[in-house]
């Protein structure tokens, strides 16, 4: 009579064998990604306690230094406060249409106008005052500061008549700008129906001038540090100034390029700030500004919320040209730093 045999047993590392990929990314996981999640959170987590602790030993003259729970609090506060103001303009809105349709009712002739809810601006509607005034100046400061620059880069004749003008005119401070552009902008910016306001205006051409800078230079020094051998390629294939400049010099001078761009576009976001302080630009600049002056007990929490807010936003600004550099870099190895 047959009998039956007994399978043999498994090694010990048999689980190990049948899924040779598990070990590998579980090791990944734990030396990478957790260490990445986990170190930031813990660095969060440790500035939030001294900051509580902190504000727990500060009184001002507006009252105590809020913590983190206080923040969250007016936080929240404005966030429905933006709610109802535009619950409020919903409701003018929708009381205009009503009275406009009883009066064509009446006279379909009738001449019916929509008047724009004058309601005060929140918090979230000065955030975005301010993204709109900071891409703005960004993307003037761009338009220059790219042709010129790779026109400075390829010319040392240019380089060496601009460059003492350009490092002067690079440290000078936005407070100081202010006045000349608030003059210039009411001498020259006369209209008695203006498509934009004279303190965007202000506020956009001062951080125009201050974020033109870095572009600038960056983009002259990747314009001139293109390697020789590509400038002799393109000198054997005879390659027009353009096609030069489309073909050699602009894949070369990306990194540089976009180096700048990442300094300019933090310079344009510390320089609204200020513009919009004293220009009085309905931004967060101006939240800031109108918080302080108003002195009340929730004043310098909602004023921690807009640091906060500013500090945030400043930060994504920066991980999205980053990957906008990704995005167009010849160098698809490069890693975020």
């Amino acid at each position: 009579m047959a009998t039956e045999s007994t399978p043999p047993l498994a090694p010990p590392n048999a689980a190990r064998n049948l899924w040779p990929g598990l070990s590998e990314a579980a090791s990944r996981l734990a030396t990478r990604t957790l260490p990445r999640l986990l170190l930031p959170l813990l660095g969060i987590v440790v500035v939030l306690v001294l900051w509580a602790n902190i504000a727990m030993r500060i009184n001002t003259s507006l009252g105590a230094l809020p913590g983190p729970a206080a923040v969250w609090q007016q936080a929240g506060n404005l966030y429905d406060e933006h709610v109802a103001e535009r619950t409020k303009a919903r409701a003018f809105y929708a009381r205009q249409q009503q009275r406009n349709a009883d009066a064509l009712v009446e006279d379909p002739q009738a001449e019916v106008k929509t008047r724009p809810y004058t309601g005060k601006p929140t918090f979230i509607d000065q955030i975005g005052t301010s993204l709109v005034t900071v891409l703005s100046g960004f993307a003037l400061a761009s338009l220059f500061a790219i042709p010129l620059g790779i026109a400075i880069g390829l010319s040392p004749w240019l380089y060496a008549m601009l460059n003492p003008a350009i490092q002067i005119a690079r440290p000078i401070s936005p407070l100081a700008w202010l006045p000349i552009v608030t003059l210039v902008v009411s001498a020259v910016y006369v209209s008695d129906d203006p498509a934009v306001s004279k303190s965007y205006l202000v506020s956009m051409l001062c951080v125009t001038l201050c974020s033109l800078w870095p572009t600038l230079m960056n983009t002259a020094v990747g314009a001139s540090s293109v390697s020789a051998d590509l400038v002799n390629v393109s000198r054997v294939l005879r390659l027009g100034r353009l096609t030069h400049v489309r073909r050699i010099v602009l894949p070369s001078a990306v990194p540089m390029i976009f180096a700048g761009l990442r300094t300019s576009l933090g310079v344009a976001w510390m320089v609204l700030i200020a513009s919009e302080m004293l220009a009085q630009n309905p931004g967060l600049g101006k939240f800031v500004w109108d918080e302080f002056q108003n002195g009340s007990s929730s004043s310098l929490g909602r004023i921690m919320v807009a640091v906060i807010t500013i500090g945030l936003i400043g930060f994504a600004l920066d991980r999205i040209m980053l990957l906008l550099q990704r995005a167009v870099s010849w160098d698809k190895n490069a890693v975020l730093r």
